[in-house]
């Protein structure tokens, strides 16, 4: 009888033990708490939109024609190089991101109206795969995004709402094709958006 007993705390114990580390491990309190966080856009004015998409080194200057109001002399400018929706991967998924470039050249992701689900360890990448996989955002493709080149760009902020990220200095982006959500601990893209051609 005690080693009955014995045995039936042994297996409750090991028992606890996993369903703690599973919870710990798959944080699934997070898919039911949004996080979001907003950030103000600049201030600098659009005064042109790239030919080149990510790898356009143009760098805007007050002359550019855009169809957008005149720049004051002393008003910031920046040109739009790629913009695309976001579609879903693993997780439903939605916003916008663009890419600018400053005057003084340096560049920045912007999420518009983000909308995804919270989870573990999530991050902004840039990477040469295409959005959705070529298919869509199917099943098989939401592993693919660290298979190639890719630009970390940080931590995701918030789960839903708008933000910016630095795109680092040295960063080549040619060749570079999505905008992805991806999930550090679980190899997974929760969205991806299409930032291939020229801003539109």
């Amino acid at each position: 009888m005690a080693r009955r007993r014995a045995i039936a705390w042994t297996v409750g114990a090991t028992a606890l033990l996993v369903l703690v580390a599973g919870l710990l491990l798959f944080q699934p309190w997070l898919l039911f708490i949004d996080e979001t966080v907003e950030e103000a856009d600049e201030a600098g004015v659009v005064v042109s939109t790239a030919t080149g998409g990510l790898a356009d080194t143009a760098v805007p200057t007050q002359g550019a024609s855009s169809g957008a109001p005149p720049a004051s002399s002393a008003a910031p400018v920046r040109v739009e190089l790629a913009r695309g929706a976001f579609i879903d991967a693993e997780h439903g998924t939605s916003g916008t991101a663009v890419v600018y470039r400053r005057g003084d050249g340096t560049r920045y992701l912007r999420l518009e109206d983000l909308d995804t689900s919270n989870g573990p360890d999530l991050h902004v990448w840039i990477t040469d795969q295409p959005s959705g996989g070529g298919c869509g955002g199917c099943l098989g493709s939401w592993d693919i995004y660290d298979d190639g080149d890719y630009v970390r760009l940080g931590e995701l902020k918030g789960n839903q709402g708008s933000q910016n990220y630095e795109i680092p200095a040295g960063a080549d982006l040619s060749g570079l094709t999505s905008v992805v959500i991806w999930c550090d601990q679980f190899n997974v893209a929760f969205g991806t958006a299409d930032v291939s051609g020229m801003a539109a």
